[in-house]
């Protein structure tokens, strides 16, 4: 494909992924052609605004909590954390001083 035709393919193919996000509702087909968009034009606008909605998708299907769970453990994870040492790493209050008589 040449370049001049490349900002109305990505065009054309997030109306469809957005018609079958919003129009049809079919969030399984919206999350695939919006991925494909982003591999086939990396840096058209279009790219940025499928990652909007594929995320949009995610909050949307995904559970507030899960997300969270597993954004900690791909932290955890990218830094080097052991699954054993990770509780020792929040934060506490320091002890309470002992009472002597």
């Amino acid at each position: 494909m040449s370049d001049h035709r490349a900002p109305a393919e990505a065009a054309r193919e997030y109306a469809a992924a957005y018609a079958a996000h919003y129009s049809a509702r079919d969030l399984a087909t919206a999350l695939q052609l919006y991925k494909k968009l982003m591999a086939s034009h990396a840096s058209a606008p279009e790219a940025a605004y499928s990652r909007t909605q594929i995320q949009n998708i995610v909050k949307l299907v995904v559970p507030e909590q899960e997300l969270l769970d597993t954004q900690m453990e791909l932290a955890r994870v990218r830094l080097g954390i052991p699954i054993s040492t990770e509780v020792a790493l929040i934060p506490t209050a320091p002890p309470a001083p002992e009472l002597t008589e």
